[in-house]
């Protein structure tokens, strides 16, 4: 039946205590010893772990009272921002972490891709773990032999089948994970983020072959950034924001609510100075973009260059810092990125010493269509990638002021970019 529900979600809250450190042992000895050393100590830390006060400041509400429900055949998209919720909301619908209140009722076999390599065991082959997803999913043999040859070949790791799955890259485990999810006949297909990690032909594959089990009448959730691909793929959409569902409808209009949510532009001014953080190493202190007069501003025409000015602190001496520096478009598809590594006499964030320290560059005019932009900031090291991030920290909007006809209609086209091409006779 079309309109049968297949997922029903009814205040779905999920609660985590966070801050708790845990002392390192060597052997189980060792943490027996620090156990009987120190009864009523761990006696506490057991009841911390296990007892909540919702005024307690190391409580966290990843997900709290969700409601919704999925019909048999919907493609669901589930947007949000970084700590929305969403991922959270998935491992509760797959089953791999239990909700703190609230009720969820599946009717039909669940297939989840959630992350890299999740339901591999790493000491197996490709072909190895197809057969155990397979039997896990209650396939018998022969029906999971029926589908092998078909896996393997939309994977695209034929030579590596029958290698250990932790030889694979990061984008080998992805694209058998998600053929294998795809493929073994689920009625529920859940499909995290984890598609970022293929390549583009890849990502545009599986978007088909899900649009393919959409119309073959099994159910998808689908959680992505890219709202490009929400829209190809989904008929509906839900917004998360800390973990709340603030809106449900139809693609478009759930994309527009995250959109134009304050929530989603913190620096609407075009410029933000932040507090500094004691703890961390290497951070962004102070961020502006300006127009060709050095004036602060949101709004630029598609022909002047956007000056970015930034400052940012070092607290320990140790080299391989480094800047990335993201711009991204209104359907949450990346242009760009640069880092300062593109200095032209390769200059590294990491050779300055302690202090603070100022960056300037320009994004080159005649580069950006007329619409909405923001900028995502990650301060990094060669051995800790992730420092610290700044999703959306600024905005920006490129108008357009040339009266050109035909220009316009470049603009209006499907082309992500808008360079200023010269063309010469010769």
């Amino acid at each position: 039946m079309k309109n049968e529900t297949v997922i029903k979600v009814e205040g779905l809250s999920k609660r985590y205590r966070i801050g708790l450190k845990e002392e390192m042992h060597d052997s189980l000895a060792s943490s027996l010893a620090a156990f009987l050393k120190s009864p009523f100590k761990s006696f506490k830390k057991l009841k911390n772990l296990s007892s909540f006060n919702d005024e307690d400041d190391d409580v966290f509400w990843a997900l709290k009272d969700i409601d919704f429900e999925v019909k048999k055949g919907e493609a669901l998209g589930i947007i949000g921002m970084n700590g929305a919720g969403k991922s959270t909301l998935l491992k509760v619908l797959s089953r791999i972490t239990e909700p703190t209140n609230g009720e969820v009722t599946i009717n039909g076999r669940v297939a989840s891709l959630l992350e890299v390599g999740t339901g591999f065991h790493p000491d197996l082959t490709g072909r190895e773990n197809i057969f155990l997803n397979g039997t896990i999913l209650g396939m018998t043999r022969k029906e999971i032999n029926q589908k092998m040859e078909e896996i393997i070949e939309f994977s695209g790791v034929r030579k590596f089948i029958d290698t250990p799955v932790k030889r694979y890259s990061s984008g080998m485990r992805v694209r058998l994970a998600f053929s294998v999810a795809a493929h073994l006949d689920p009625e529920i297909l859940i499909i995290d983020e984890v598609l970022a990690v293929g390549d583009y032909e890849f990502q545009n594959k599986c978007i088909g072959k899900m649009q393919d089990v959409a119309q073959g009448g099994k159910t998808i959730l689908f959680v992505s950034h890219n709202m490009a691909a929400i829209k190809q793929l989904c008929n509906r959409a839900i917004l998360l924001r800390k973990g709340e569902k603030i809106a449900d409808g139809t693609v478009d209009e759930i994309i527009d609510v995250y959109k134009n949510n304050n929530e989603t532009r913190e620096g609407d001014l075009g410029h933000i100075q932040l507090t500094p953080k004691n703890e961390l190493p290497f951070q962004l202190l102070e961020l502006s973009i300006k127009n060709s007069n050095r004036e602060i501003a949101t709004y630029f025409e598609s022909t002047e260059k956007i000056h970015v000015e930034l400052k940012m602190r070092i607290t320990h001496e140790q080299p391989n810092y480094y800047i990335n520096f993201r711009v991204v478009n209104h359907d949450e598809i990346t242009l760009f990125v640069t880092t300062d590594e593109d200095f032209s006499e390769g200059y590294m964030s990491g050779n300055l010493g302690v202090g603070d320290h100022g960056f300037n560059f320009d994004f080159p005019s005649h580069l950006f269509k007329p619409g909405k932009y923001r900028i995502d900031v990650y301060m990094c090291n060669r051995f800790n990638p992730l420092i610290q991030e700044h999703n959306n920290i600024l905005s920006f909007e490129i108008i357009d002021s040339i009266t050109l006809k035909s220009v316009k209609q470049l603009y209006r086209s499907e082309a992500i970019v808008a360079p200023a091409i010269i063309w010469e006779l010769q």
